[in-house]
């Protein structure tokens, strides 16, 4: 069975590209979104690069999103939260 190691605490999603964060470096992030609608998570290599992907994340939905530790998201609501965790067996 797949458990979660909560590493650090959750925060607030950085809602445009120019506050976009890397979640205190993480490479695992679990995001929960709680913002009543769907939202959409961007992922980027640097603030301010220009290979911004994205998809979009249903409400009350969590999603475990894997990344370098360098590379920082951001989200279209203030209601998804973000933290950084470690996934075990």
């Amino acid at each position: 069975m797949q458990r979660t190691k909560i590493i650090s605490t959750e925060v607030a999603m950085p809602t445009a590209a120019g506050s976009a964060s890397s979640i205190s470096n993480s490479t695992c992030v679990r995001l929960y979104n709680g913002s009543g609608g769907a939202a959409t998570i961007s992922l980027t290599t640097s603030v301010g690069a220009g290979d911004t992907v994205t998809f979009t994340m249903p409400d009350a939905s969590v999603e475990f999103l894997q990344k370098l530790a360098t590379d920082v998201i951001w989200s279209s609501s203030a209601s998804v939260k973000a933290a950084k965790v470690g996934l075990t067996q």
